[in-house]
């Protein structure tokens, strides 16, 4: 089949049309694609991805803030159905709107900044978890508290449990550092991206 101007002007899709995956045009085309997107107001929660001292991150923004920082143990894939179907299916790669995302997080890893400044949109967090992960940022950089000290900062001291359940399942790790949480022992505990990304995040900032 033929495809003209014209068919592809309907249908932008294609124009992709026997381009090799690896091809720079591909790239170019949904750069175009995504930008033109956000200008028309038909993107709800952007992303892009990062490499890191903890592996490969994926970060999500919408309007509000950032949304969601995932690790590659989690299956980024795996991320961005879950945020199709429970925020919005209208999910574009644009790295460029995220920018400023990425500049503080490789200020961070660098040992450049000890705190973020990047607005936040919380609604992946709800009830005593959101109230927990507020509290996190009173932690200092390069100290830890235990899961105790937590609850009882967060109004439950008998809530032991559901502070680490709040942690684990924290949906903006490293940006609400939940690696500072530690058992009472002073062992690391369960950690979102796995026990080696948090004792990798605890020992950068300890440098510092």
């Amino acid at each position: 089949m033929t495809t003209s101007p014209a068919d592809a002007s309907t249908d932008p899709r294609l124009l992709l049309t026997g381009l090799d995956p690896a091809d720079d045009r591909l790239a170019a085309l949904h750069a175009r694609f995504a930008e033109a997107a956000l200008d028309a107001g038909a993107v709800d929660v952007a992303y892009r991805t990062l490499d890191s001292p903890v592996g490969r991150l994926l970060v999500c923004a919408t309007d509000v803030g950032v949304l969601r920082v995932a690790f590659e143990i989690e299956g980024h894939d795996t991320v961005l159905d879950r945020l199709a179907a429970t925020v919005s299916p209208r999910i574009v790669e644009a790295p460029s709107r995220l920018d400023a995302v990425a500049r503080e997080l490789d200020e961070y890893f660098r040992g450049e900044r000890r705190a973020f400044d990047l607005p936040l949109d919380r609604r992946l967090s709800k009830g005593f978890q959101r109230t927990v992960l507020e509290h996190l940022p009173d932690i200092g950089y390069g100290a830890t508290a235990s899961y105790a000290a937590v609850a009882l900062a967060s109004g439950s001291p008998r809530a032991v449990r559901a502070v680490g359940t709040a942690c684990a399942t924290n949906p903006l790790p490293v940006v609400v550092p939940c690696h500072r949480v530690v058992r009472s022992d002073g062992t690391a505990g369960n950690y979102r991206g796995g026990m080696a990304a948090k004792q990798i995040l605890i020992d950068l900032e300890a440098r510092a």
